[in-house]
């Protein structure tokens, strides 16, 4: 049986390759409207009608001399590994930039398919290619296709497939000519046209010129004023007066949407996992389970378990469809342009805005993110102070916290719109905490100069809900939920024998809290809350129901009937509202879950930046819960 051949994906950043990779593979890799999301090499299998292919989508890069560790991956790949074709995807909407690259691969490679994506965008902005020109000029096959909607796939599987076998027809090694041609980086470079290209002409302003030349013969404008609306639009959304009221907003409405529509679905969860607990018990009792084991496994691990379902899954289920319905649209990179100046003062990189905005979901997915920024120094800055924004396991208990003691028990529009106000402002504080972590680790441990930002700013474009809908709920939602599911049994087994096992008449729980009691106090908390966030650190989402373990001594997870109640309770035990303004506070400001903690491990190697990341934001949280319950002591008395 013949071997697979390989062919790579290439292209410049945030022209379709991983959309196309996943239709020519059937996977799923994570795709974004934004330069910079693959910042490694995917594989995967296709067939053409004649061979199986082994497909290799490698990072997007501007051209083969590399300024950044993704583009040295792709370089690296291009020049180093044997490949049979390449498939260079190009956007047909700016066509002459994007051919630069395809002329540099066209010397270290022969088989090449130049592969123009976007077609539907070309057309709806008035835009049209000649493939018949395009083909003659560069000597290679072109082909157009939009990967989003499977359009032309199976022409391009047909081109790629007479491709192979012209290669494979080829008796001459053009690898080992094409490797000595990449080490040489300044050979990579120019030509008047595609002769001279292949011939190895040296003056890149030519290179340039050449693309410039073939992609004015192969495109027409019927539109010229094409782009006249993206401008008026990023004159609005990148305006130093409108960028940031309409970065506020669009925040304060998605917390809005996200507390307005999850409290009905966790109650039904709720409702159902209780159902669920009393078959699951009975099954246990029928075949003789000890009493201990039955309430190890029902009262701790099922209880914490579906406690983090019910409580974090709902909110994930809006929040990451609205998160990527704004990135789907091109909004996100505006982002990044909006806050590339407030990063710059903090010595920082205008990429950690999008990193942050990934934390919001989930710290550990932000951590992850941070590969797109190409500074290293900048890489670890994004990576230690990702967990300063709330992720969504601690939204529940900052929610809660303020309707009970500060938006009211307003129902409606009224409540759910003040608390997502509040929870605004919150996110904001946690904003401005990145920013003065960021310019203190520039200033001390980091010390260096902002690296300069170059960021495409993609086209707008209108969203697809249902690929919105299975990608969110698929490579986000379900991704993050089973990682807290993970974290949550093994923490409801040690939270259960933390309350149950007794020594001198009282809990292991409750002498921790004791031992923890001045402290606490000193922050604003007390012994309970703070064993709460301690005992948290596998999910944030079981803080909450710790503390009402605690104080009501059950032994075990309790929910409670109505936030009425539970404001009840928690007053009874010295609950005021600086208590719960300290609490919320810590919530936001305290060290990362187990998950984040781990994934920086593994992004950074290292135990030491895995410790600054565990106390820096411990230490602000806890100077900020010091500050207020002292200003709280002097003008209420408490």
């Amino acid at each position: 049986m013949e071997a697979a051949k390989t062919v790579a994906i290439a292209g410049n950043p945030n022209v379709g390759k991983s959309t196309l990779f996943n239709s020519l593979t059937g996977m799923h890799q994570h795709t974004g409207n934004w330069a910079g999301k693959t910042v490694a090499n995917a594989h995967g299998c296709c067939r053409t009608p004649n061979y199986t292919c082994t497909l290799v989508d490698i990072p997007g890069t501007y051209s083969l001399l590399a300024h950044s560790p993704e583009e040295e991956i792709a370089r690296d790949f291009l020049c180093a590994e044997k490949t049979d074709a390449v498939i260079v995807v190009c956007d047909a909407t700016c066509l002459e930039r994007n051919l630069n690259l395809t002329l540099q691969i066209l010397k270290i490679n022969p088989h090449v398919i130049l592969c123009v994506n976007l077609m539907d965008e070309a057309e709806k902005k008035g835009i049209s290619v000649d493939f018949s020109v395009l083909s003659e000029s560069l000597g290679i096959p072109a082909v157009g296709i939009c990967a989003r909607k499977k359009k032309g796939i199976q022409n391009l599987l047909h081109t790629l497939d007479k491709v192979l076998a012209a290669a494979s027809e080829n008796k001459s090694d053009f690898h080992t000519t094409s490797l000595t041609k990449c080490k040489c980086e300044a050979d990579i470079t120019a030509a008047d046209d595609v002769n001279t290209a292949k011939a190895g002409h040296t003056d890149a302003d030519t290179l340039i010129k050449a693309a410039e030349s073939i992609a004015a013969k192969a495109v027409t404008f019927h539109n010229p004023h094409y782009r006249a609306k993206d401008i008026r639009l990023d004159k609005f959304l990148t305006s130093r007066l409108t960028g940031y009221p309409v970065m506020i907003l669009l925040l304060a409405v998605t917390f809005w949407l996200t507390i307005s529509f999850s409290n009905y679905p966790s109650a039904l969860l709720s409702h159902l996992f209780t159902k669920l607990e009393g078959v699951l018990s009975a099954l246990l009792f029928s075949i003789r389970t000890p009493l201990w084991l039955h309430d190890l496994l029902i009262l701790g691990a099922y209880r914490v378990l579906t406690w983090v379902i019910a409580v974090m899954l709902p909110p994930m289920a809006i929040f990451f469809p609205l998160f990527t319905l704004l990135e789907d649209m091109g909004y996100l990179p505006r982002i990044a342009y909006n806050l590339d100046h407030c990063f710059k003062k903090c010595r920082a990189c205008g990429k950690q805005a999008l990193t942050m905005c990934m934390g919001f979901g989930c710290n550990a997915a932000g951590v992850v993110g941070c590969r797109i920024v190409d500074s290293p120094r900048e890489r670890l800055i994004a990576i230690l102070t990702n967990s300063l924004v709330p992720c969504n396991g601690r939204f529940p208990l900052l929610i809660t916290l303020s309707a009970m003691f500060f938006t009211g028990t307003a129902s409606g529009i009224t409540g759910s719109a003040a608390s997502a106000l509040l929870l605004t402002g919150f996110i904001l504080l946690g904003v401005s905490m990145t920013f003065l972590a960021s310019r203190l680790l520039s200033a001390t441990v980091l010390k260096g100069l902002p690296s300069s930002f170059i960021l495409e700013l993609p086209p707008y474009r209108c969203p697809q809900p249902c690929r919105i809908l299975l990608r969110s709920l698929l490579d986000r939602t379900l991704f993050v939920l089973g990682r807290a599911v993970l974290a949550a049994a093994p923490a409801g087994v040690i939270i259960w024998l933390a309350a149950n096992i007794t020594v001198a008449d009282a809990s292991l729980l409750t002498h921790c809290a004791g031992f923890l009691e001045p402290f606490a106090r000193l922050i604003g908390l007390d012994g309970v809350i703070l064993i709460a966030f301690i005992l948290g650190i596998p999910a944030n989402e079981i803080v909450l129901p710790i503390i009402l373990m605690a104080y009501l001594s059950t032994g075990s997870l309790v929910q409670t009937e109505s936030l009425t109640s539970l404001h009840t309770l928690l007053a009874v035990n010295g609950w005021t509202p600086v208590t719960a303004l300290c609490t919320m506070l810590f919530s936001l400001l305290h060290w990362p879950c187990a998950t984040t903690l781990l994934t920086i491990k593994k992004e950074t190697g290292s135990l030491k930046w895995t410790l600054i990341a565990f106390l820096l934001p411990t230490v602000f949280g806890c100077s900020a819960c010091f500050l207020v319950n002292s200003i709280g002591k002097l003008l209420f008395h408490v």
